[in-house]
């Protein structure tokens, strides 16, 4: 908290045109509340910021470091709220969320916080908090009964998929369905939960398929070894080229937002941000 503060105030000194349409004395409020924290005014600086929001209600850096006071004051539900305020006027900014989620989950609503983390990108640094904020909670994340008591939807007993023309790679979604590379095919068979066999795509694309890998948006990466690409196919069925010039890709493995890549033509493994 200490660290965003500062930095806002610092920033308030030497680029006063920062704050754009924000009036006079609301800057002046902001700033107030700045000192008066770093006093240890703690209450002072709660009126300041207020008193900036209420000049100017969009003053999303006062949201934010009002925020953080009650935060610091263990006023977790006041702080939620504010957090919420500063949310509403600008829903990209990550951190906002991370707090709302922080807040959430101290406030004993865990089911809450994880919607919050989903609502940060994968690309964002907050994202990586985000992640270690649910495993810090995941087993006290309720989960409706009717998934916790539903069956896997992949059969759960050993048994054989029959009569499939020269397969190679294998994955899953989410929905149960499995997926099958057929190599000399240039294919890619969907068997459904109840065991239906049918072609999910066929395409000029493909060529040569060895290793498929999902991600958890459902998509499906192909290693193309005779193509030296590597396909992405989304969950319509549409592919395209994600990852070209890949000397004979082979294996393939996703691990949160990265796809793994081995090429056994140049002998190395290549990382890829999904």
């Amino acid at each position: 908290m200490l660290k965003r503060v500062v930095a806002i105030f610092l920033l308030s000194i030497s680029l006063t045109a920062y704050a754009g349409d924000v009036p006079v004395d609301a800057k002046m409020d902001y700033n107030q509340g700045i000192d008066f924290y770093k006093l240890g005014m703690y209450e002072r600086a709660i009126e300041s910021f207020r008193s900036a929001i209420k000049a100017y209600p969009d003053y999303t850096d006062a949201y934010y470091n009002l925020g953080s006071v009650l935060e610091y004051l263990n006023q977790y539900a006041e702080a939620l709220n504010v957090y919420k305020q500063a949310y509403t006027r600008n829903r990209n900014d990550s951190e906002v969320i991370y707090k709302m989620a922080l807040m959430s989950s101290k406030l004993g609503d865990y089911n809450q916080a994880a919607d919050y983390i989903k609502k940060i990108p994968s690309s964002d640094g907050y994202y990586y908090k985000g992640q270690e904020l649910i495993n810090s909670i995941k087993h006290s994340i309720e989960m409706p009964p009717q998934i916790l008591n539903a069956p896997s939807k992949i059969a759960q007993y050993s048994g054989t998929y029959d009569n499939i023309m020269s397969p190679t790679g294998i994955t899953t979604d989410s929905n149960g369905n499995v997926y099958v590379a057929l190599f000399s095919d240039n294919s890619i068979m969907k068997i459904t939960p109840e065991n239906k066999k049918q072609i999910f795509i066929k395409s000029d694309l493909i060529n040569g398929p060895i290793s498929l890998a999902t991600d958890t948006e459902g998509n499906i990466y192909v290693s193309n070894y005779s193509a030296n690409n590597v396909l992405k196919i989304n969950s319509q069925g549409v592919a395209s080229v994600f990852v070209s010039k890949v000397d004979k890709p082979y294996g393939l493995h996703v691990n949160g937002n990265m796809l793994f890549i081995t090429c056994q033509g140049s002998n190395s493994v290549l990382r890829q941000r999904l």
